[in-house]
């Protein structure tokens, strides 16, 4: 079931950041931004965990995506993408015409989602990430029509 984060959801997702990213969000930072109205948070919880969860941050009409996890036990079965798939759509539903994100050049599993729903490489941004220092993609999903899916 994917649905909005609420602060109940706050340590799980901070769990999943400890355990899959070198340069986590604190639980602090996580509650800050879920109480910032330009924030959106969606979490995907099976049999009562939260099994991944993913962020955005809203300007004007573009969406950056921040946050992005799934935990290991649920990879490969296509929840990854349909996490993301509701991401884009609740934020169209809040105006957002464009989307952007950074990705780990290396993490090709993630590139190739992005890839299937529509995202594009359209720069790279040097030593991005932290432990081990990485470039990150630059990828964008841009619709002039206000449709995300055709």
């Amino acid at each position: 079931m994917i649905r909005r984060m609420c602060r109940a959801d706050i340590s799980g997702a901070a769990e999943l950041e400890r355990q899959y990213f070198t340069v986590p969000w604190s639980e602090k930072q996580l509650l800050e931004s879920l109480e910032n109205p330009d924030y959106l948070f969606l979490v995907l919880e099976e049999e009562g965990k939260i099994a991944g969860y993913a962020g955005l941050v809203q300007a004007m009409d573009e969406g950056d995506v921040t946050n992005i996890v799934l935990a290991e036990p649920y990879r490969g079965r296509g929840l990854g993408k349909t996490l993301v798939k509701a991401l884009l759509e609740a934020g169209q539903k809040r105006g957002i015409r464009e989307f952007t994100l950074e990705v780990r050049v290396s993490n090709e599993c993630a590139i190739h989602v992005y890839e299937k729903l529509g995202f594009v490489k359209e720069g790279v941004r040097r030593r991005f990430y932290e432990k081990p220092s990485e470039d990150a993609w630059i990828m964008w999903k841009r619709d002039g029509s206000g449709s995300l899916f055709h």
